[in-house]
């Protein structure tokens, strides 16, 4: 792409409180809030900020972007494990996307930049959903859109494509903004044209179509609301809770208030030790198994051969007991585990976690009859190839076993209603109906097109159950898998590798001289 000269739009000053005031209305683009379209302007205001700036100063305005971003997006953290981690998860993504943005000046500078942003906005993304230790996805502007029509492009592309939709929006609206002309203007509306376009004629998944279908029950036992991460350690309260209101469950069906199901969902964590050691534990899912007389998914800490913790979701059936089990992969720094233990394992709360589990390899597809489901555990929903996995595998249904009471202890929904949002997405990606079963709320049923059917509400005891399509088929973004994102970190790359220029034959050294002149930002001597 050639390059254009650019100036500064804004004074430092200004330049400052855009980024800062883009970084707040980002946070509003997502759930608890869900203002979608703001997810847009929220990028504009980054790009207007940095525009014209040195390097230096454009990666200064990207951390104040994002601190004033990620801060409120994750103060759900602070009830969990503390306002120390938070800061510091705050900090490590807000440094993230200010080494990247000081990339910006030289995107701004191509003619057609509004795309070189949106490749580099996904590119960014697809680092901090991997480093470090393991990545953080929450925050990507594709799970700020789940009830916008750009999540329409999630079927064909998955996430990063919903990403570079949003982003390329934005930068439509800053083309606007930084008052581009003729065919500059031209091009960025054509941008933003398409893109809305494209969202309006891309299909979304029919959520009813199928001929094969199952019922699924998901049973929110629900957790005393004080309880604390010391609190955790405490057997049998939630697993009592979860055996209660499966056993009602039951008495609704024997007396016909409630078809049968073919399988029945417990949450993450809905035992805190392995049933097949704890002979208490081992009884109470015995006998919620046979008062439904169905497969149960229980989530339960279960015990390693050899020593260590996995945190897993177990099929149990009625006849044979405990099957097969899908152990979480991603586990949560500082959550489930703690870098650099003999460093940091004694700071504030982190010393009530005084073991850490055992990532799960590989995925398996658990099966109870005709439903075949691939399980993702909590934050696990936010990362593209772990639920992509499951689907590859064969999964007709997907599943969420999650596990939110310690983020919602003073009230909020955020991190609830966040995660919510990613599993919607998730639906429309895989063409799969997914079914989130939560211990303290919200638990949902949602369709393959992304709407919720049914949810339940926060700090209650309830269960759900819904008829869904089993579907079989594979997406485009099955298929692409994470090509899309490579695409985008390559393409980013290429775009910021400096080119040299070379003069055409009998073209005057005056001309070049002019032509570099016109290329120099002002004032520059």
């Amino acid at each position: 792409m050639s390059e254009r000269p650019t100036e500064p739009r804004l004074g430092p000053r200004p330049a400052a409180a855009v980024a800062l005031v883009g970084g707040a209305v980002l946070a509003l683009a997502f759930p608890p809030y869900g203002l979608w379209p703001l997810a847009p302007l929220g990028v504009a205001a980054l790009l207007v900020a940095a525009a014209g700036h040195p390097a230096r100063k454009a990666a200064v305005h990207g951390l104040l972007f994002s601190l004033a971003f990620f801060g409120p997006l994750v103060w759900w953290l602070v009830n969990s494990i503390g306002f120390l981690p938070w800061l510091a998860l705050t900090a490590a993504e807000s440094a993230i996307v200010a080494a990247t943005a000081a990339a910006l000046p030289r995107l701004l500078r191509l003619r057609a930049w509004p795309l070189a942003v949106a490749l580099w906005w996904t590119a960014g993304e697809a680092l901090r959903g991997r480093f470090p230790l393991g990545g953080f996805p929450w925050g990507r502007l594709a799970f700020s859109q789940a009830d916008s029509p750009l999540l329409a492009w999630a079927r064909w592309a998955g996430a990063p494509a919903v990403t570079f939709a949003t982003a390329l929006v934005g930068a439509g609206l800053a083309a606007v903004v930084l008052g581009e002309r003729g065919t500059a203007r031209l091009r960025a509306s054509g941008w933003l044209v398409a893109t809305a376009a494209a969202s309006v004629v891309l299909p979304l998944p029919n959520p009813d179509d199928g001929q094969d279908r199952a019922t699924i029950a998901v049973v929110q036992g629900n957790v005393p609301r004080e309880r604390t991460l010391a609190e955790q350690a405490r057997v049998g309260t939630v697993a009592a809770n979860h055996a209660e209101a499966t056993k009602r469950l039951a008495d609704r069906i024997r007396a016909g208030e409630l078809p049968s199901p073919d399988v029945v969902i417990w949450p993450e964590n809905a035992l805190d030790a392995d049933p097949s050691h704890d002979a208490g534990l081992g009884r109470l899912v015995r006998e919620s198994v046979a008062a439904v007389d169905r497969p149960v998914l229980v989530g339960a800490i279960l015990d390693r051969p050899g020593g260590g913790m996995l945190n897993a979701g177990r099929l149990w059936h009625p006849d044979t007991g405990p099957g097969p089990f899908q152990a979480k992969r991603n586990l949560v720094p500082f959550g489930e585990y703690i870098p650099a233990r003999t460093l940091l394992g004694g700071l504030g709360d982190l010393q009530l976690i005084p073991r850490d589990f055992t990532p799960g390899t590989g995925t398996t597809v658990l099966s109870a009859g005709r439903v075949r489901m691939a399980d993702v555990i909590c934050f696990e929903v936010g990362y593209d190839a772990t639920v992509r996995d499951g689907v590859r595998a064969g999964a007709n249904l997907l599943v969420e076993q999650t596990n939110n009471a310690t983020y919602m202890r003073d009230g909020s929904t955020a991190e609830t209603e966040q995660q919510l949002a990613m599993a919607r997405l998730r639906a429309v990606e895989h063409d799969r109906a997914l079914v989130v079963a939560a211990t303290s709320g919200v638990s949902a049923v949602i369709r393959p097109d992304g709407t919720t059917a049914r949810r339940t509400g926060q700090w209650t005891q309830e269960t759900l159950t819904a008829d869904l399509p089993l579907r079989t088929t594979r997406t485009p973004a099955d298929r692409v898998g994470s090509w899309p994102e490579g695409a985008a970190v390559l393409a980013t790359i290429a775009l910021l590798v400096p080119r040299r220029r070379t003069r055409r034959p009998g073209a005057s050294a005056g001309a070049a001289t002019v032509l570099a002149a016109r290329e120099r930002p002002a004032g520059v001597q």
